[in-house]
């Protein structure tokens, strides 16, 4: 494949990485320019409210990094990036992409940022013939489980909330793409990712900050939603992988095959922090919330040779340990544009 000879042989290549600001984002483009000196990375990012340009404090002084603001849904500032760059690859991470968001808040923003977004960057890449385009989804668009069994890449999409079907309908966008105009696209549908820089709406960070100021842990119905947990290192290595490797026009589901109820990940946490169970509050299960996800990950492990480096309880620790040596972020962050939102009731997915 072009861009793995490239990488094999140490030629330099372009990479642009959509929604690069945000918590996965920033973690791929770290990981990449430590992982190729040779790498150039242009990171295209909108700075909504969980997008924020001190995720990659350091990086930004790297001469062989770039930063673009713009929004993939606007032709214009699609059409800009594009004619003044030349990609060999583009990995889309830009996405509406809280559950709660799209119940309270409406799905107009995530239909015209998750699917029309996604339209102009593919549109875009075959123009402009980008050699691979990595579209970045979620395991969510495969619905619900039943208490046995694991989604695979052949299961059907069966999408509960308008975030998901956002996602699925941009998976669409892309399995159209390749088949169509030969677009040499991959989508990468990877579980609940953890980790530093992540904005304290989801379970696990919101967690973190509420027990280190010995605040209430609210969690949604009977805690026992089940979610596939994986550190955010080890899905940057996964998706970096399917960029090299990867079969066009393929799926590749990303996960650790650890499938856990929210109230242990609740109970983990107060341990790691020795906080007491007593701060655990449980709260009015959100509208249609999924009863469990689950991973099988066998695919990429097979074909590309992927496996997660973390195990559950390091990584729990190893984000734990983060947040409380980067208090200043956080409390810079909780003060933000959406501080009064998130506060006032619990955004864990």
């Amino acid at each position: 494949m072009v861009l793995q000879n490239q990488l094999d042989r140490g030629v330099a290549m372009k990479i642009l990485v959509t929604g690069g600001a945000g918590f996965i984002g920033s973690n791929f483009i770290r990981y990449m320019m430590e992982a190729y000196p040779d790498i150039e990375i242009v990171n295209m990012d909108i700075l909504t409210y969980a997008g924020n340009l001190e995720n990659l404090a350091g990086i930004d002084e790297n001469p062989s990094y770039a930063f673009f603001r713009g929004d993939i849904s606007s032709s214009e500032d699609v059409g800009k990036i594009f004619s003044s760059h030349s990609f060999d690859a583009v990995v889309n991470f830009a996405a509406e992409s809280h559950v709660d968001r799209s119940l309270h808040f409406g799905p107009q923003v995530f239909i015209k940022t998750n699917i029309l977004g996604t339209q102009l960057l593919l549109d875009a890449a075959r123009e402009s013939g980008v050699a691979r385009f990595v579209q970045i989804s979620t395991d969510e668009v495969y619905g619900s489980l039943g208490p046995e069994g694991s989604f695979s890449e052949t299961t059907p999409l069966a999408p509960n909330n308008p975030y998901a079907a956002t996602k699925a309908g941009a998976d669409f966008m892309v399995r159209a793409a390749a088949h169509s105009h030969g677009v040499d696209a991959v989508v990468t549908r990877c579980s609940n990712n953890f980790g530093p820089y992540q904005f304290p709406e989801k379970l696990i960070p919101l967690m973190i900050a509420n027990a280190m100021e010995d605040k209430e842990l609210p969690v949604y119905g009977d805690g026992m939603h089940v979610r596939d947990w994986i550190h955010v290192r080890d899905h940057c290595k996964a998706v970096d992988a399917v960029l090299r490797s990867g079969r066009p026009g393929d799926v590749y589901n990303i996960g650790s095959m650890y499938d856990v109820p929210n109230l242990e990940v609740v109970r983990t946490i107060l341990k790691h922090l020795n906080k007491p169970e007593s701060l655990i509050r449980f709260v009015k299960d959100r509208p249609g919330h999924d009863r469990r996800y689950a991973m099988d990950a066998t695919k990429i492990r097979d074909e590309l040779g992927w496996t997660p480096d973390n195990t559950f309880d390091d990584a729990i620790q190893k984000t734990i340990d983060w947040y409380l040596g980067n208090r200043s972020w956080l409390e810079r962050v909780r003060s933000g544009k959406y501080a009064s939102y998130y506060e006032s009731m619990y955004m864990g997915r």
